[in-house]
């Protein structure tokens, strides 16, 4: 045990983990030692004789289980990434005790009584002191010994609940894959695609991704293909529906214990929406545009299909459109979108202009698998700023999605700067660059969005570091840097042709920009279904159980008046891992509140010059040091200088 490389904080540069050091039997005793020392660190603080105090109390919380962070962080960014039968199995054994854990901590009488006695008049310390009341009371410290014995069942249960749907979903991705014999039925792929797919036994292998419309879809020539193809993606994991309409009831008892009508009540209350009015007037003004955006844009799918299209046809036959009314062809842009160059020369190259970080690959230093990068991160003084990390490629044991994590939280108090992780879903080619689509360079750019938040994090106290805002705050960042992906500058420094090296022609530059809100009525659509989906399995009361989840999925549907044929949601209740394993219950509808900011921003960023070092400094300093150290509308004002306004995100897509 002595060579547990968790014992003690690694040695690498900005004490990266040692992910070449870390075998599957180091976990659990990690984690045992890791809570044990947690709760004795927390008794201690608990029971402390003297008064107290924000140091004694708050900052020694701040202090507490370090061993605990160290394994968690590493376990779950390789649960989800580079998972195997042993890390599963891990996973399924320690998720109930993490639980447990954490309820010990916030169930504790003696801590919760020292809590709400600590009084600080620094701004940052009168934040966190609210952060971790706000915590406390969530987590049920007020109830009575009946009450919290229950919610220490309900909170074990659920996880095990959570766990069960990730690891179903993770699997379905592979055995309800697209399997064909021959590579003929694969038309429309190019040749490099194909043989990607291609395994040992002769098959032709195309795992899911996690969502409804698998981009397959947009160029695959065969109809039948299509559908199977739609098929095998609506109907994945089926027993998760079970665990999901079992999770939403749980979170419903749950909820009224802790004194709200409904779990969107309860998840609502601690973000920037505050109230479930607030959320369900915002998205009152989205559905009708959209629904009639959405009709129109069939209407015109039709006529060019000459027949009655179904849901696997709208992909396909929506680029047919955008290439007849805009002669755009989304596949002529992939030849201008090699990986690396797209982040060195887009990516970390409009981060320079805006910010003056620079970046140097570090290939002394690894990631848990051999496709991860390391790239060290320098302010334009040269001071070391942290460390990005990049796993770009789709694997069978990766969750599918992108997503951003902290391998190490920046904090003052440790002395520790950032090391933040980009995780991506890109097919590797079997040999040969790896070409983006442009879905996928404006993921690239979203994602980075993320790691920036986390990059320049300037706070204390690692509870309020980098991303840990609210959820309908946090996409808000990424979505602005999004907009770097086709500014000109940018664009003409990284869209080259792998092979001549020649700039992306300018009138497919055009022909892009003209194109944007093509298809808006879809992704609207597409978006609000998943997100009313979410928000009326999460507004069940106290009690009431589901026994068709599939036809509660249609009714909740046809009563948020969201309900059409052609576009079923982005995510159904079977595959929603955002809501059911992701922490996003009740709060996916964070994704279009963040655009109103988002909006908001990108229109600042034009009215003001756009890619300059004025505009980098204001933004990094307004918003993106801060963390969760101030509350985040106010970083919004401070920042644009006014309340936020929906008009620049009807104007965006087209609903205005």
């Amino acid at each position: 045990m002595a060579e547990n490389p968790f014992f003690a904080p690694s040695d690498l540069p900005y004490q990266l983990p040692p992910f070449g050091e870390v075998r599957e039997e180091h976990y659990l005793p990690a984690f045992e030692r890791g809570m044990a020392e947690h709760l004795a660190e927390v008794e201690e603080i608990a029971n402390n004789p003297e008064p107290p105090t924000f140091e004694n109390t708050i900052a020694a919380l701040e202090r507490s289980g370090r061993i605990l962070d160290r394994t968690a962080t590493v376990f779950f960014s390789v649960a989800a990434s580079n998972s195997s039968d042993g890390i599963m199995a891990i996973e399924k054994e320690v998720s109930p005790q993490l639980t447990r854990h954490s309820d010990a901590i916030r169930l504790n009488r003696a801590l919760w009584a020292r809590i709400k006695q600590v009084t600080t008049d620094v701004p940052e310390e009168s934040w966190l002191l609210e952060k971790y009341r706000d915590d406390f009371i969530r987590a049920g410290a007020d109830l009575s010994e009946p009450d919290q014995a229950r919610l220490r069942e309900l909170n074990e249960e659920l996880s095990k609940l959570s766990t069960e749907f990730a690891q179903s979903l993770l699997k379905a991705s592979t055995e309800s894959a697209l399997v064909v014999t021959d590579p003929k039925e694969l038309d429309g792929f190019d040749e490099a695609k194909i043989e990607s797919l291609r395994k040992d036994d002769g098959t032709y292998v195309l795992p899911l991704l996690n969502f409804t419309n698998q981009p397959g879809l947009a160029q695959l020539t065969d109809r039948d293909v299509r559908r199977r193809l739609y098929e095998l993606s609506v109907g994945r994991a089926p027993g998760n529906f079970g665990i999901a309409a079992e999770m939403a009831t749980l979170r419903a008892e749950r909820a009224e214990l802790l004194g709200f009508p409904n779990h969107a009540a309860y998840s609502v209350a601690d973000q920037t929406a505050k109230t479930v009015e607030a959320v369900e007037q915002m998205l009152g003004q989205l559905v009708g545009p959209a629904v009639r955006n959405a009709r129109k844009e069939a209407e015109e799918l039709a006529e060019q299909a000459g027949f009655a299209i179904e849901p696997w046809d709208w992909s396909y036959y929506s680029e047919k459109v955008r290439q007849a009314r805009y002669d755009f062809d989304g596949a002529a842009m992939r030849p201008y979108f090699e990986l690396n160059r797209v982040y060195r020369d887009g990516v970390f190259f409009a981060a320079t202009k805006l910010y003056g970080m620079t970046f140097t690959e570090r290939p002394d230093l690894s990631g848990y698998h051999p496709d991860v990068t390391v790239f060290e991160v320098f302010e334009e003084d040269g001071d070391r700023l942290g460390l990005f990390v990049l796993d770009p490629y789709a694997r069978e044991n990766k969750r599918g999605g992108a997503w951003m994590n902290n391998l190490v939280d920046q904090s003052f108090l440790f002395g520790l700067k950032p090391v933040v992780m980009n995780n991506l879903n890109v097919t590797k080619p079997a040999s040969g660059p790896t070409l983006l689509t442009y879905d996928e360079v404006n993921t690239a750019f979203h994602e980075f969005g993320h790691a920036l938040h986390g990059l320049f994090s300037q706070v204390r106290y690692p509870r309020v570091s980098g991303t840990s805002v609210p959820r309908d705050f946090v996409e808000y960042p990424s979505q602005v840097n999004e907009m770097w992906a086709t500014w000109p500058e940018v664009l003409a420094n990284y869209a080259k042709h792998y092979e001549t090296g020649e700039p992306m022609p300018a009138e497919l530059v055009e022909k892009l920009k003209a194109a944007e809100k093509f298809n808006q009525g879809f992704q609207t659509v597409e978006y609000l279904a998943a997100t009313l989906l979410d928000w009326a399995w999460h507004k069940l009361e106290p009690g009431e159980t589901v026994a068709d989840p599939e036809a509660f999925e249609a009714i909740a549907l046809e009563a948020a008046q969201i309900a059409f044929p052609l576009v079923r949601p982005r995510y159904r209740t079977n595959y929603f891992a955002h809501v059911f394993t992701g922490g996003y219950s009740a709060g996916y509808y964070s994704y279009i509140w963040s655009e109103v900011l988002d909006a908001e921003s990108v229109e600042w960023f034009k009215e003001n010059g756009g890619l300059t070092r004025a505009n980098g400094d204001h933004f990094r300093r307004q918003l993106l040091s801060l963390g969760g150290s101030l509350d985040p509308l106010t970083a919004f004002r401070n920042f644009r200088g006014r309340e936020p306004s929906i008009r620049p995100l009807l104007s965006r897509r087209g609903l205005d």
